[in-house]
């Protein structure tokens, strides 16, 4: 193996070492895994109101979707960060360096995720999860530097499959690839990048769709951190 394979092997572990401890952290106060998902279902409702228009869009309706389920859900994605973290060696040695090079993005945007809806969380304490509360939350926890990191890596997965769906063989290696994956234990994160790529192969071209998830989301972090809230929920 490489030192540039052993160092994003390192990189993606580290990652999901940083989400686990979150998960365990939550585990070890009470209440405070259910006011995180109750947190994350919020933050996809927002979502989905943010880009109400592109959900009825013909043409990024599908993109829409999948950020709104993959990226910004509520989903429980134990299972498949307990794959990536007992096969990381495999990952690396299975996948194309350019999918490798996604998961990492991928893992390294859970990590920031997670540490950030724990603080959120926290913050917002038993309060319900509404706007007014969201936004103190938001306020209190800080760290533009990383909410900046977070947009940016958002976009970077974004990025990374399109580009992707312009390698024609990559999608027929994908899928020649379904039957080692399995057996190394990566369906998870096969079926996870089967979606992306055929969702935004579909899309014929991401650019527009990028721009406007980059430009809404930037718009609304500096509103909240200008104490102006959520206003389009209640």
């Amino acid at each position: 193996m490489s030192e540039q394979a052993r160092d994003i092997e390192a990189e993606i572990l580290r990652h999901l070492q940083a989400v686990e401890a979150q998960r365990q952290l939550r585990q070890d106060q009470p209440g405070l895994d259910a006011r995180v998902q109750a947190l994350k279902r919020y933050q996809q409702q927002r979502f989905a109101r943010t880009y109400a228009d592109l959900l009825l869009s013909p043409r990024y309706e599908a993109a829409t979707t999948f950020f709104l389920r993959e990226l910004y859900g509520p989903g429980d994605y134990s299972r498949r960060d307990a794959q990536f973290a007992r096969v990381v060696p495999a990952l690396v040695r299975i996948f194309p360096s350019e999918v490798v090079h996604t998961v990492a993005q991928l893992a390294r945007l859970h990590a920031i995720s997670e540490d950030l809806d724990t603080r959120m969380a926290q913050a917002l304490g038993q309060e319900a999860v509404q706007a007014a509360p969201y936004q103190a939350a938001w306020c209190a926890c800080g760290e533009p530097g990383l909410r900046q990191q977070q947009i940016d890596l958002t976009l970077a997965v974004g990025v990374s499959l399109d580009k992707l769906t312009r390698k024609p063989l990559l999608r027929q290696a994908l899928r020649m690839m379904r039957g080692p994956a399995t057996a190394a234990g990566l369906s998870e994160l096969q079926s996870f990048l089967e979606r992306g790529f055929d969702t935004f192969k579909a899309m014929r071209g991401a650019d527009d769709f990028l721009d406007t998830v980059r430009s809404r989301e930037e718009s609304l972090a500096a509103a909240l951190f200008a104490g102006q809230g959520l206003r389009e929920l209640p």
